[in-house]
């Protein structure tokens, strides 16, 4: 993988007991460690302004995840697990890195996998922010705050309904802005709010460019439904990893101990993650844009947002602590789009926690 990366920032090629993948660092490797993990079509490539803006003392930590950029192809993602092999991977990271805790940093999938990790590691973790996260419930095939499937298999979410055009073009690494489901015209229709395209552009596109396809890599397998929209998740892949039918008991974030102060921050103008999201099958449904939609008592839009919302105002009801921050004009990608602002807010919980 050779995408030029900042001045500032090193690449290297680490191999824990779960992975090898290219991470990225900045700061002084005996700084106070920052774990940043990356969404979907992406890589650790979209956190290196973040990285080098971090402030003294303090040292940037971003792999590419399972499946992504630099991680070893022959390294699937294990659906059935929801996200926990991203998790785990994580979490032997650390180990080889010699870090007993950091503080956890995610955006969209890299939410989600976040969720998992609080779960499973709450102990290494010392805050939390998410950018634009997924819902704790998973992306696509439930309802309700409380993340209700919709069908006992789960069809509408996972790699079934992901666009074939989109993922053909991936496949061809297609930088051109030929077709609405160009890689580029995607990320700058979604990723930021039109008119904004960052500096870097070229580098994030090819970071997009270089996650790994294939029935089990991106965007997985599919399996038949006889459920609308005829598409169930399979078991490989990171949109597989999200179906709701994978992601756990979320109620055990409100046990973990100790519970570590979460920031949410998000954009008023996501049509990623939101209570009516453009990639949501609901959504797709209700607009008329997918044929046969059984009507919003069946399948109606996933509340994404407010089902966040809801989850940790349970965190906080049972002795967590959170922050939920909007963006005006702000889409997906929070920390790109209002990198000054993002940081304002990140840095004070990293100082809060550390004095």
């Amino acid at each position: 993988m050779d995408i030029p990366t900042l001045p500032d920032v090193t690449a290297k090629t680490i191999t824990s007991d779960r992975l090898t993948t290219r991470v990225l660092f900045s700061g002084p490797e005996d700084g106070i460690p920052v774990l940043f993990v990356h969404g979907n079509v992406s890589s650790a490539t979209y956190w290196e302004e973040t990285m080098v803006a971090l402030p003294e003392g303090y040292r940037g930590i971003a792999p590419d995840n399972r499946g992504y950029g630099g991680a070893d192809p022959a390294k699937k993602i294990d659906a059935t697990r929801g996200t926990a092999d991203l998790s785990d991977d994580l979490a032997a990271l650390l180990d080889s890195l010699g870090l007993e805790s950091a503080h956890l940093v995610g955006h969209s999938l890299g939410g989600s996998v976040i969720w998992q990790f609080m779960i499973d590691y709450p102990q290494r973790v010392r805050t939390v922010t998410l950018a634009a996260p997924g819902s704790p419930y998973g992306f696509g095939g439930c309802k309700g705050l409380d993340g209700e499937v919709n069908y006992p298999d789960s069809a509408g979410s996972g790699a079934g309904i992901v666009s074939p055009d989109f993922v053909k073009a991936i496949i061809d690494q297609d930088r051109s802005t030929d077709s609405p489901s160009s890689p580029r015209n995607i990320i700058n229709t979604f990723y930021w709010k039109p008119p904004f395209v960052p500096a870097r552009v070229e580098e994030l596109l090819s970071s997009a460019l270089s996650i790994h396809t294939g029935e089990n890599a991106y965007p997985g397998d599919a399996q038949p439904s006889e459920n609308w929209p005829m598409a169930a998740p399979g078991k490989f892949g990171p949109n597989n990893a999200l179906a709701p039918i994978y992601r756990g008991d979320v109620s055990k974030l409100y046990a973990i101990d100790p519970k570590p102060s979460v920031l949410w921050i998000r954009g008023d103008s996501d049509q990623i993650v939101s209570d009516n999201s453009m990639f949501e099958m609901g959504t797709l449904g209700q607009m008329g844009a997918v044929p046969g939609w059984p009507g919003a008592d069946v399948f109606p839009p996933q509340p994404m947002v407010s089902q966040t919302r809801a989850v940790l105002d349970e965190y906080k009801a049972n002795g967590g602590a959170y922050e939920e921050i909007v963006f005006e004009e702000t889409a997906h990608s929070p920390y790109i789009e209002k990198p000054e602002l993002f940081n304002q807010h990140f840095h004070a919980l990293l100082k809060e926690y550390e004095t």
